[in-house]
């Protein structure tokens, strides 16, 4: 796996395309940390079952408001 810099995937994006459509999976780093990774697409599309699983992740990690759906309510109408 390669590393190219921000500035270098910029000016050299056509070439680092050319080397994804090979195979090669490269990460693209801002001031040395990871940013991105650019790698082949194969067509992948999520199952129903998991689209499911990452909501359920999403709720489970969301916290309920203050005062619930009724809070919400009135605090809407107060604006």
């Amino acid at each position: 796996m390669r590393e190219v810099g921000a500035f270098d995937a910029k000016t050299h994006l056509s070439e680092i395309l050319d080397a994804v459509e090979r195979g090669e999976t490269i990460i693209v780093t801002r001031r040395g940390k990871p940013i991105a990774k650019l790698a082949p697409w194969h067509g992948e599309r999520m199952s129903v079952d998991e689209i499911a699983r990452e909501f359920r992740k999403i709720r489970q990690s969301a916290q309920a408001p203050e005062g619930g759906v009724r809070g919400l309510i009135e605090e809407g109408r107060r604006y």
